[in-house]
């Protein structure tokens, strides 16, 4: 009997049809050179590819480091080059973080509805999230700009009937979900319904609060974002130094130690960060022109918090003393302990999600790192508060040219808005800020109708 040749690769098609005949025919005659092993003249052979050994688990971690370290500075840099560009781009990252995160936490509960063959399913997700984000969206552009929209003819009917066209866009999808019910899966479709909404309510509804921030004044975007990554850095390292005494079940690597460690770290951060961004307008501002960026800055009356007051030290206290420093200093101290105390109770959330569904991560939108719904699960609720804290003990308010506008178009009829265009004119005209002729103008046609 001939040997097996398994390991012989010939150099082309033809020739290796040939050789199977050849010692096919080898083989059915005993007296034949093969059949005693003799050699015989073949064509050249190549030696078989060895196959590639598995990567062991140190290399995987290397280039899962490599890959995360790259990816992290690629994410820093464009980060920062957003923001310099101007409010607008950092708006347009946070709109496009938000779509991405909903589609990472949807796509979870998306793959049975697959398996069950749902209709409309995935369409009925971006339509509660595009009536969502138009309802949302317009009501932060309505109070930020309300002195543009309400001035113009198209946009004004949008702006006034704003709520009411974004009830009507949800109460159709509403009744569409209803109308594609099917008959032995209504328990699934339902719960479908409900996660879809709960997915609206803490990345959707979260990210608005965020965007309004950045309306504000990019520092009450920047500064929480940055308290929440530095509060985990920190407590990695922490962590690793000191970690002795487990946190929390949910996530096992997390330590009493570096969490408190994180915290102080987090404060002492927060206080040195908060004193350099404060001497800059295009920080502290709000936005008035979503064309400005860091060259042509910011105008605006700083708020009272980033003006430094004299704060002073009893006497029985026995460091009886005084001294200046800016409110927001303080005010710091109680965002550096939210985002290092409450906004890691996001990652805790999401990690236990993971585990109900059995995933490591949300998805894989950034290499090395998971989904961005991994990355974002502490920026969400950490920018909510910033939100609710700043207009809760912050803001100023006070009547703007866009309050004045909405309340003349809302409030007063075509003749009374004419009567105070008339008396702002004059007034006007008093204080030497319009010619005679300006006035002179608006009388005549006011004596016309």
């Amino acid at each position: 009997m001939s040997k097996s040749r398994r390991s012989v690769r010939f150099q082309h098609r033809d020739a290796r049809r040939s050789s199977i005949s050849d010692a096919s025919d080898a083989a059915s005659d005993p007296g034949s050179p093969t059949g005693n092993n003799a050699a015989v003249d073949r064509p050249a052979t190549i030696p078989e590819e060895k196959p590639e050994q598995p990567l062991s688990e140190y290399e995987k971690k290397k280039q899962t480091f490599i890959t995360r370290t790259i990816w992290t500075f690629v994410m820093i840099a464009g980060f920062f080059i957003a923001m310099f560009s101007g409010h607008i781009y950092i708006i347009g990252i946070v709109t496009a973080i938000q779509i991405i995160s909903f589609k990472e936490v949807i796509a979870i509960a998306n793959v049975p509805s697959k398996e069950k063959n749902i209709r409309f399913t995935k369409s009925l997700n971006w339509y509660f999230l595009a009536t969502s984000m138009y309802f949302l969206y317009g009501e932060s552009v309505i109070y930020y700009f309300k002195h543009i929209l309400l001035v113009d003819r198209v946009l004004l009917p949008l702006a006034t009937h704003h709520r009411f066209i974004s009830f009507t866009l949800y109460v159709m999808g509403f009744v569409f979900f209803v109308a594609s019910l099917q008959k032995g899966h209504y328990r699934f479709q339902f719960t479908q319904f409900a996660w879809t909404h709960m997915a609206l309510y803490l990345i959707v509804v979260q990210a608005h609060f965020v965007m309004n921030n950045i309306l504000e004044g990019m520092i009450w975007f920047f500064l929480p974002a940055a308290l929440v990554i530095t509060n985990d850095i920190f407590a990695y390292v922490c962590g690793i130094t000191f970690g002795r005494t487990q946190l929390i079940q949910l996530s096992p690597k997390k330590t009493v130690e570096g969490f408190l460690g994180a915290w102080v770290c987090t404060i002492i951060f927060g206080y040195f960060m908060t004193n350099i961004l404060m001497r800059y307008k295009y920080f502290i501002c709000p936005v008035n022109d979503l064309g400005s960026n860091v060259l042509t800055g910011l105008e605006c009356e700083p708020n009272p918090v980033f003006v430094p007051q004299e704060f002073t030290i009893p006497d029985w206290t026995g460091f009886g003393t005084s001294f200046y420093l800016a409110p927001m200093q303080l005010h710091i101290l109680l965002f550096a302990t939210f985002a290092s105390l409450i906004a890691p109770f996001g990652g805790f959330f999401a990690s236990g999600l993971k585990r109900t569904f059995k995933i490591k991560d949300f998805g894989e939108s950034i290499p090395g790192h998971g989904g961005i719904t991994d990355r974002m699960d502490c920026q969400f609720i950490m920018g909510f508060f910033a939100f609710m804290y700043y207009h809760s003990f912050i803001a100023v308010y006070k009547a703007s040219v866009g309050d004045i506008i909405e309340a003349a178009i809302t409030g007063l009829t075509v003749d009374e808005q004419f009567e105070v265009v008339r008396g702002l004119t004059k007034y006007l005209y008093n204080q030497g800020a319009v010619p005679e002729s300006v006035l002179e103008v608006l009388s005549s046609e006011l004596k016309r109708r």
